[in-house]
């Protein structure tokens, strides 16, 4: 499976880990925890990312922005995690649902 980075460099090298290089995706702590606010930071940058969406979009179309392209990777990479995160709630409240199924 070949790696294509996103960013025109590649983040990680060919001797490291699976799981370093899991956790360092494009310079991002991606580090797992445990508990709620783990997901609640998902969320948190989630929304960071949704914002940085939204305003080289709007610098885009007021012509402000020098690389269109840099709006065109933000806004993909916007929609690409939120469909992650909503996948990740789906499993989450698929996997409660089965549990809540199981006779004891």
């Amino acid at each position: 499976m070949a790696i294509y980075p996103v960013n025109g460099t590649f983040p990680v090298s060919s001797t490291q880990s699976p799981a370093t290089v899991a956790s360092t995706v494009n310079g991002l702590d991606a580090t797992p925890t445990t508990g709620a606010s783990s997901f609640g930071n998902v969320i948190d940058g989630l929304q960071a990312l949704q914002g940085q969406s939204q305003d080289l979009a709007v610098k885009a179309v007021t012509g402000s922005v020098d690389d269109v392209h840099t709006a065109t990777i933000a806004a993909t990479r916007a929609q690409v995690t939120l469909e992650l995160v909503a996948a990740v709630r789906n499993k989450g409240v698929d996997a409660f649902n089965e549990i809540m199924r199981m006779q004891a």
